[in-house]
């Protein structure tokens, strides 16, 4: 498979001049820093949507699409990018973060997603620029660069989510409660029997019930599903979310899943791929990653000769995993550098 040029290696090598030992993904990131500017963008449909823009205001453009969907965007994601390469550019996707409405999923789907994403390049006067995105975010990145293929210089992703039924079976249909069993049971109990054959809609009918405290006790059980199996040290606990940002979560994930992602075909970003055969990538992957596990990423870069997939063989699905967050900077600093080079 060396096609796919796939990489394996435990964390140590990517730091060989510090410490031995596992550290924590705080140590693999720049230093915190603010925006240089903020805005509240008008995308339409009754819309607004949340940007910044970080780091370098004459640097390299890269956008930052976050997961979920409806989970927003963190001061951390602006770490990711040396602040003196990178124009960092990050935004809350529709219904979620600080864009408004709050949890709306009308006029909230993928493809005005892929519109906002190029509104958001044209008011920032960007020719083109990097794309960068983990899970929902990857599916994002790809749909995008499928639709814009000329505004899009290079894709960097992680945990990719292809949007097929065969994942959203594996994580809502009992696959990977067949490793964490306790922790499904507590999702699944929420649902009379005769419902469970589809815990999506099952959910759904709570999640847009009408009744504030039936949608937040079930967007809190969503929501923390998902988190207890998000990291491979989180030992199946996923905590209790805020009820403002689960209840966005859970219902606009909810939505977009329900509606298959609102995609034209089920292998829909495969069949696609040629679009964007010519822009490189790199995709990072945690072997143990148990929400997008790693044959959709390995199917995808099988796929796409300009696209190098980084295994990291003990980490699993979160940006926040020491080895994810180490190759992803990694990506980023040789990325940067090899573009000041061309200069």
């Amino acid at each position: 498979m060396h096609h796919l040029g796939i990489v394996c290696y435990p964390l140590y090598r990517l730091d060989m001049d510090k410490a031995s030992g596992q550290k924590s993904a705080v140590a693999y990131l720049y230093p915190p820093i603010d925006p240089f500017e903020q805005q509240m963008l008008d995308a339409g449909d009754g819309h607004k949507i949340y940007v910044e823009q970080c780091g370098n205001p004459d640097g390299l453009p890269v956008v930052v699409l976050h997961g979920g969907p409806g989970g927003g965007c963190s001061p951390m994601m602006r770490r990711f990018f040396d602040p003196e390469i990178y124009r960092i550019i990050l935004f809350d996707q529709r219904g979620c973060g600080r864009s408004r409405p709050h949890a709306s999923v009308e006029n909230n789907t993928t493809w005005h997603l892929v519109s906002d994403i190029e509104l958001i390049r044209e008011k920032l006067g960007v020719s083109d620029w990097i794309v960068f995105g983990g899970s929902w975010g990857a599916t994002l990145s790809l749909i995008y660069a499928q639709a814009h293929p000329t505004s899009v210089l290079h894709l960097v992703l992680r945990g990719v989510f292809l949007s097929t039924q065969r994942e959203l079976d594996w994580f809502y249909q009992g696959g990977a409660g067949a490793f964490w069993p306790e922790v499904w049971k507590s999702f699944e109990d929420l649902i009379p029997e005769m419902e469970r054959h589809d815990m999506i809609a099952a959910y759904h009918n709570r999640l847009f019930s009408g009744d504030a405290m039936i949608e937040t006790k079930y967007a809190r059980a969503w929501a923390g599903w998902e988190n207890a199996l998000a990291s491979i040290d989180s030992q199946g606990v996923g905590g209790t979310s805020p009820a403002e940002y689960a209840r966005a979560f859970a219902r606009l994930e909810n939505h977009y899943f329900t509606n298959k992602c609102f995609l034209n075909a089920e292998q829909q970003i495969l069949t696609n791929v040629a679009k964007i055969a010519h822009i490189p990538a790199i995709i990072v992957q945690g072997r143990f990653d148990m929400i997008c596990p790693p044959l959709s990423a390995h199917t995808l870069a099988s796929n796409w000769p300009k696209c190098r997939l980084v295994m990291v063989a003990k980490a699993g699905h979160a940006l926040s995993e020491p080895g994810i967050t180490a190759e992803l900077v990694r990506a980023m600093d040789v990325l940067g550098a090899s573009k000041v080079a061309e200069k």
